[in-house]
């Protein structure tokens, strides 16, 4: 019982997940217009919903069906599975712990491709917009990486108004401001590095995110932990209802 309902939480959250992805998908008028997926030059949000919740769906229906039905052959699918993902996951870390100058390129093209498509896609833009807010940076590794982007890079053949500035998640915040100003941007890179300073955000997001890891390193590895022990978990509950469950037929 305890591994049907473990099963069917990630199953219910799998559908959840994959509900939010397609409505999002439907709302940008992808799904009406599928060869759109491949138009955006940059990360989409979405495919995170949907990546999870397709996992998720997976699991939650191997596991629940497996264990109501008593199949084996769906249990082990379960335990397999979950046991890959574990895999990967300790794998990722290492890697990520042995190639940290890799990775840390790695974010900084991912980071820069993003900046490109930032106007492409209003999911992108918002989450690059929590980014910067949230870390309090702009661009990868400072301002002038928004250069990247055809609205904000300072060229003379660039008619933008938003030319030579910056999105308005790269300005600092007055506490006494209510409203957020959209246009604080506007010319940011145009006035000296100094006075820069004071209107937005000069540290890139690449070493704003190394130095929240470093303050949270604790409660990071904590997080993965609990994960990593839960999936351990599932993958011994599934195991052990095999196990009664070869025992039983045996006994015939």
């Amino acid at each position: 019982m305890q591994m049907k309902g473990r099963a069917r939480q990630f199953e219910f959250l799998g559908i959840a997940f994959l509900g939010i992805g397609l409505w999002a998908w439907n709302e940008k008028g992808v799904l009406s217009n599928i060869s759109s997926i491949t138009d955006l030059g940059g990360f989409d949000p979405v495919w995170l919903f949907l990546v999870v919740g397709g996992v998720m769906f997976i699991l939650g229906f191997a596991g629940c069906i497996g264990a109501l039905r008593e199949n084996t052959f769906l249990l082990k699918f379960f335990s397999v599975f979950l046991g890959i993902i574990f895999f990967l996951e300790l794998t990722a870390g290492v890697l990520a712990f042995v190639f940290k100058d890799w990775i840390k390129d790695q974010l900084y093209f991912f980071i820069n491709n993003n900046i490109r498509a930032y106007r492409d896609d209003i999911d992108l833009q918002n989450l690059i917009d929590f980014t910067q807010e949230y870390w309090q940076c702009c661009g990868a590794f400072g301002a002038d990486d928004w250069n990247l982007n055809i609205y904000f890079n300072c060229t003379d053949s660039n008619a933008s108004r938003e030319r030579c500035g910056v999105p308005f998640s790269c300005c600092t915040k007055d506490p006494a401001e209510d409203v957020i100003n959209t246009q604080c941007g506007y010319d940011a890179r145009q006035k000296p590095e100094v006075d820069q300073q004071i209107v937005i955000y000069t540290k890139g997001c690449v070493p704003q995110f190394e130095k929240w890891l470093q303050d949270n390193l604790t409660i990071v590895a904590g997080i993965f932990i609990g994960i990593a022990l839960l999936q351990i978990f599932g993958i011994c509950l599934a195991q052990n209802l095999v196990s009664d469950i070869e025992a039983v037929r045996a006994s015939w």
